[in-house]
């Protein structure tokens, strides 16, 4: 396992260490997990895009206007409801 070192204001030093004392970890730990949270996402909304790109590649898309007039009457059966 490798080091890093990283410059953070005071106020961000403030709130790492309410969230270790509140979760009875240390500081290293919460940072790990809070990385490993960014990680896991960015790698979905990757992914997610990827599929986009893919899906669009392929002809599978649909037109915006088609889009909006299915949301426009979602929202209008919501509020009659």
């Amino acid at each position: 396992m490798k080091n890093i070192s990283i410059r953070i204001d005071d106020a961000a030093i403030d709130k790492l260490d309410t969230l270790a004392k509140a979760q009875d970890r240390s500081r290293n730990w919460v940072v790990k997990d809070a990385l490993q949270q960014y990680f896991d996402q960015q790698d979905w909304m990757v992914e997610a895009i990827r599929d986009g790109i893919r899906d669009a590649d392929a002809g599978k898309t649909v037109p915006h206007d088609q889009v909006v007039d299915e949301i426009d009457a979602l929202i209008e059966a919501a509020r009659k409801a």
